[in-house]
């Protein structure tokens, strides 16, 4: 139950959508200032590190954050730690273009954790959304997260913030956990939610938990994650939430970013390789009116940039308004 590991797929391609998306929604949220609460109900390690074993096993990075990183010429031409060495020599483009205010704003904002230069730190959800709400004292993030190593340091890590009471750390079942905070009193809310999906059983929790808050607080903001793989409950999900806020006369946008085939391949040697995760989306049930431009700019761009072959796609479609 507790494999899956955000911190080997720190800054990938699914990332990038899930991360833009977010800090959008967040943006156009706080130009309000009533108190807002946000809910992130999978909040894993909050932190990490890119130059570390982890991320440097999988290197997803490299086909994510730092090639757009390189397309803003920020990113080094190769990352080192130890023995290991990632090389993206090879992504950097002929000839940089201007990026969209949407991504250049993903990368101004992870480059402000890493100060002196370089692409060492990641920063995951909680602390994207801590850094969109500083200075806005009425607000609250709570942060669930139940696998017990990660928690642990979603705790260290958050402690070192001195939020005081804007963060709250809840070692426990996200999925189950939101309820008893909807609605909240200030009657503003943003809801992400982006489970691993180790369990095909995620799948009808999301929807189930997703049915219950909008019940709960219809005019909150919900943002789902969702994987792209074939499996039917992946394909259901986006189907389900668009039910869902059809049923209940809400709006709603979905964004999906596909950077490469879902097919099996071979190597050189003529093994199966899988391809990995080869596209994600997000839907957002109440979202800002500005979104679907902001992404749709953003997301045309980032296709061309991420690709890793010729099968490439995205759309951002919304409907309810």
């Amino acid at each position: 139950m507790f494999s899956y590991r955000h911190a080997f797929h720190a800054g990938n391609h699914a990332d990038v959508l899930k991360h833009t998306t977010l800090i959008a929604v967040l943006r156009h949220m706080v130009q309000k200032d009533t108190a807002l609460h946000v809910f992130d109900t999978h909040a894993g390690a909050g932190l990490y590190r890119l130059d570390g074993d982890y991320a440097q096993t999988s290197g997803e990075a490299v086909d994510g954050y730092l090639r757009l990183a390189l397309q803003k010429n920020e990113a080094p031409t190769r990352m080192v730690q130890g023995q290991a060495a990632i090389k993206i020599e090879s992504k950097k483009p002929a000839e940089a273009v201007p990026l969209a205010p949407a991504l250049l704003d993903y990368l101004n904002l992870i480059a402000s954790f890493n100060p002196g230069g370089g692409h060492k730190v990641y920063p995951g959800s909680p602390f994207i959304i801590n850094h969109l709400l500083q200075g806005r004292e009425r607000d609250r993030l709570k942060l669930f997260e139940l696998h017990p190593t990660d928690a642990k340091t979603l705790s260290a890590n958050v402690a070192q913030l001195n939020a005081g009471r804007l963060i709250t750390v809840l070692q426990e079942d996200g999925f189950e956990g939101l309820r008893k905070f909807l609605p909240p009193p200030s009657r503003r809310a943003l809801v992400l939610c982006d489970p691993s999906y180790e369990m095909k059983t995620d799948y009808a929790r999301v929807t189930a938990m997703m049915t219950d808050a909008v019940n709960r607080f219809a005019t909150g903001t919900y943002m789902v994650w969702y994987p792209i793989i074939p499996r039917p409950e992946a394909h259901d999900l986006p189907r389900k939430l668009k039910t869902l806020a059809n049923r209940e006369s809400r709006p709603w946008l979905n964004a999906t970013l596909t950077v490469k085939s879902s097919k099996l391949g071979t190597d050189d040697e003529g093994e199966v390789v899988r391809p990995g995760l080869p596209a994600s989306g997000v839907f957002v049930i109440n979202p800002p009116h500005t979104l679907k431009a902001t992404l749709t700019a953003a997301l045309s761009q980032a296709t061309k940039l991420l690709a890793q072959g010729k099968h490439k796609a995205f759309e951002v479609e919304s409907g309810g308004h």
